[in-house]
């Protein structure tokens, strides 16, 4: 039974099944199949190395041959497709609430559909289509919101009833239904065949495949990949590619300058059984139960049932490097659960003889979305793994992007959320990613409300404020390891109900944040924003000037103590950054960044300034404490904690100053708060911050001060129009297509990266506008919120979708952010986006497949916000900016 389950599951005897591929890939003829074939001498060089060859390293081979290049050499340490593909359930899904994630997996069905065709080599793919069932109303929302994102992407898509289910599937149980999404053009898949049809076209197109083959490690010098050390000599290299799967940390670290790659393994069980008396079809669709934490596909008549039980096992927490994945121990104990769940589902189950229970180990990541791109730290290399049981899903549609980004310098699609550098050296720690893939593997399959958070690996990069916040009441979430507060929970409230509450809809937290809110219009607020990204920039002469004039769009050249608001752009003219920028000196510059943008941003310039010794950049994020003062009773505060007058036309607006503030000395003040609302951020010396913090307390109780947190802050700036970057901006926006061309300084003579494609822009128009969406016949309290992603319909057709939302407490409607497109409605082709097309049209937003109308602004209300109106008396006003 053994020996059948490994025939058919693709660990196939394909060196005699494919003589084709035994020739191309240099192995001599022989009369005996059990041979060992003679190894091919390793080439001295090659342009691009890649390691492992599993679906990500046959798949990133294929295209970048499929691109051109040549010479090109994948490196197997055992044999091709032996390791996690081997055992993969061969189940290809769209079904994906990442945006990135959905096209990649759309891509990876289109390409292995016509690989066989391609290759000659059989791929078993079968058209079966996917349905997910729903046990609650909050599931059905979910998976109606992710058929909203796969209807707008052209990708068949419906909601069905339990009937429906069982028409298509008449195994299935459906007694505690309530609703279901199918998906007819999900497919399985032979996963280990489909990563030998795409070493075969790879092999045809001049890449080179050495199995029994393995890296050491990788040379890096002054920062950039020279070659690679393996058991059977040196290759020199421009590129290295690390697609070693669940072995990519280890191999990651093996060399004298590590890279990190944050993934750890956990065993991964699913159930084979013997055909049914009546085999089951081919063709039955594979059905996805999250509820009940299982998915069941057909397989050789009977069935393949795996799942994401509650209590993971992790492996190899201590590092060990087996060549393939031998089984591991069959745990019916822990199994138990999951087979419960199948029993329910699918009550036939019970008369089948069961043949096997697999066990093998799949690599899982911090934040369940896998890794890609390049190292921040080692330039050329570039990563491709943890793929979270979905490496079949996505193994295609991810090795096309990040041959795109060794090829042309960037991938084609906006893939920050699944870049490496969106870690740090702190998620790296093995007890951290032991701990985090513990709460990860079932999180896979539980259901996700918007602004859920991770509860292991907290608390590890904190304000020093954290421990005085949280005995007020603070509830926290993290970004980038780091605790920032959503909002204050008042004395007296039921914490443990407010902690719990997730929901699709109207939260518990909703009148909490209002309150704050309220006081950050009409008397004061703090906010610890510490986490934020602070870079210092300095130098003997005018080389910091001269740099940061190239590498940012808007003039830095401003006196001393001025703030600047600048994007740094790609030369597309993409945000890759966006940031504030105070001249602190004539050669030294203070630079204040998301939070997220710590590894990122600091690579970008690393990898741009000049080899300059006189020219200084420094990382100073952990030397500041930074507390934003929202309100106008800020400059009160402020003016009497240090003595000196803080009015406009004393301190004026983007400006900043050293100051002395209660005892403390050396306090970075700006007139900023990234809200549009009056105030001041206070960059403190963290020795300070337990004092400044304090002090301004004290003194604000007589102005009503109180703590407020980012989802405060949140609302403030959406109902503003401004645009965060890593939600709204990122390296496919220009400032041209979010209002902000006053930023850039175009008509200054001055070049800097990504001039041209804007001149370009300036003179033929724009393909997206950053638009503003009031939602008009929304009930805030019935109806399901709006959060991000959702799609956005213009006279009935599909122009875009948010990227960010809040509740405009001013307002008393959500407001909602986003790109509007202008597609021909004939060819589908892009076409420029006027002024006049966004404000002639009938807008609606769709939320979980409920369409509700908005209003389209361009340009933010203004005045409304110094005195509370009516709803029917907005009035458009003239562009407000930070």
């Amino acid at each position: 039974a053994a020996g059948m389950f490994l025939r058919v599951l693709s660990d196939i005897q394909w060196r005699a099944a494919h003589p084709r591929w035994r020739r191309m890939a240099g192995y001599p003829r022989s009369s005996s199949t059990t041979a060992e074939p003679h190894q091919l001498a390793l080439p001295a060089q090659a342009q691009v190395v890649i390691c492992g060859g599993g679906i990500m390293g046959t798949s990133v081979a294929y295209h970048l041959s499929k691109m051109g290049l040549k010479d090109i050499i994948l490196l197997e340490q055992g044999r091709l497709a032996a390791g996690t593909t081997r055992f993969c359930a061969g189940i290809v899904s769209t079904a994906r609430p990442v945006s990135i994630e959905l096209k990649m997996a759309h891509y990876s069905n289109k390409l292995y559909q016509q690989l066989e065709q391609e290759t000659g080599v059989q791929t078993g793919y079968m058209k079966t289509g996917s349905i997910s069932l729903a046990q609650t109303q909050d599931r059905l929302i979910s998976l109606k919101r992710i058929a909203s994102s796969l209807s707008v992407m052209g990708i068949p898509c419906e909601i069905i009833s339990p009937k429906e289910v069982l028409q298509l599937h008449p195994l299935i149980n459906i007694h505690d239904l309530v609703g279901a999404m199918y998906v007819p053009e999900d497919a399985l898949v032979s996963s280990a065949n489909v990563s030998l049809a795409l070493a075969t076209a790879a092999s045809r197109n001049g890449v080179q495949i050495h199995e029994k083959t393995s890296v050491s490690h990788v040379t890096i010098q002054k920062g950039r990949v020279t070659g690679v050390e393996t058991d059977r000599g040196r290759i020199q290299c421009e590129y290295f590619v690390n697609c070693a799967g669940q072995w990519a940390y280890e191999l990651g670290h093996s060399g004298e300058e590590p890279v990190h790659i944050p993934l750890h393994a956990c065993e991964h069980f699913y159930l084979l059984t013997h055909p049914l008396q009546e085999p089951l079809s081919s063709s039955l669709p594979t059905i996805v139960d999250p509820d009940g934490r299982i998915y069941i596909r057909n397989w050789q008549g009977g069935i393949l049932s795996g799942g994401f039980e509650k209590n993971p096992k992790p492996l190899f927490t201590e590092g060990r490097n087996q060549l393939e994945i031998q089984n591991l121990q069959e745990d019916w104990d822990h199994f138990g659960p999951l087979l419960g769940a199948l029993l329910r589902r699918m009550p036939a189950v019970e008369a089948l003889q069961i043949m096997q229970l697999v066990n093998c180990p799949e690599s899982f990541t911090p934040d369940m979305r896998c890794i890609m791109g390049e190292s921040p730290t080692a330039r050329g290399y570039f990563v491709l793994a943890g793929m979270n049981s979905a490496g079949i899903s996505y193994g295609g549609g991810a090795g096309k992007y990040l041959a795109e980004w060794i090829v042309n310098g960037y991938p084609s699609e906006n893939v920050w959320p699944l870049d490496l550098k969106r870690f740090g050296t702190l998620q790296s720690s093995r007890t951290f990613l032991r701990h985090r893939v513990m709460e990860v593997m079932p999180l896979m399959y539980d259901l996700k409300v918007p602004r859920w958070d991770f509860q292991t690996g907290r608390q590890l990069r904190t304000s020093p404020l954290y421990d005085r916040l949280d005995a007020q009441g603070a509830r926290w979430m993290e970004k980038h390891g780091f605790e920032r507060v959503k909002y204050f929970v008042p004395p007296g409230n039921d914490l443990l109900d407010l902690d719990h509450s997730k929901t699709f809809y109207k939260p518990d937290w909703f009148d909490i944040v209002g309150s704050e809110v309220k006081c950050c219009k009409e008397a004061v607020c703090v906010i610890d924003m510490s986490s934020f990204t602070k870079f210092e920039i300095s130098s003997t002469g005018d080389q910091a000037l001269e740099s940061l004039q190239y590498l940012f769009s808007n003039d830095l050249d401003v006196p001393v103590g001025h703030v600047v608001h600048t994007g740094m752009l790609n030369e597309k003219g993409g945000y890759e950054n966006d940031c504030s920028i105070a001249r602190l000196s004539k050669r030294s510059f203070f630079m204040i960044s998301p939070t997220d943008q710590q590894v990122h941003c600091w690579a970008w310039l690393k990898n741009r300034l000049p080899d300059d010794s006189n020219l200084v950049l420094e990382d100073v994020t952990w030397k500041y404490t930074a507390l934003n003062l929202i309100g106008p009773r800020a400059v009160d505060v402020l003016s009497e904690l240090s003595y000196a007058p803080m009015t406009a036309e004393h301190f004026p607006s983007l400006f900043c100053k050293e100051m002395s503030v209660g005892y403390a000395n050396g306090i970075r003040v700006m007139s900023i708060t990234h809200t549009g609302e009056p105030g001041f951020v206070l960059y403190i010396p963290i020795e300070y911050a337990l004092h400044v913090y304090n002090e301004v307390m004290n003194m604000g109780q007589k102005y009503g001060i109180r703590n407020a947190g980012y989802y405060a802050l949140r609302s403030l700036r959406i109902e503003k129009f401004f645009a965060f970057w890593g939600q709204d901006l990122d390296a496919f926006t220009t400032p041209m297509e979010c209002g902000r061309e006053f930023q850039v300084k175009l008509d200054k003579g001055i070049e800097f990266v990504g001039q041209e494609a804007l001149l370009e822009q300036k003179q033929n128009g724009v393909y997206k506008r950053f638009t503003m969406f009031i939602l008009e016949d929304h009930d805030t309290d019935m109806d399901l919120w709006p959060w991000w992603g959702e799609p956005i319909f213009r006279n009935g057709r599909y122009v875009g979708k948010t990227t960010s939302s809040a509740y405009s407490y001013t307002l008393e409607r959500h407001v909602c952010l986003g790109f509007v497109h202008h597609f021909d409605e004939k060819t589908g082709e892009e076409l420029v986006v006027t002024t006049d097309f966004i404000n002639q049209g009938e807008y609606e937003i769709d939320i979980a497949g409920q369409r509700f109308q908005a209003k389209a602004k361009l340009y933010p209300f203004s005045s409304l916000f110094t005195q509370r109106r009516r709803k029917d008396e907005v009035e458009l006003s003239g562009y407000q900016r930070e």
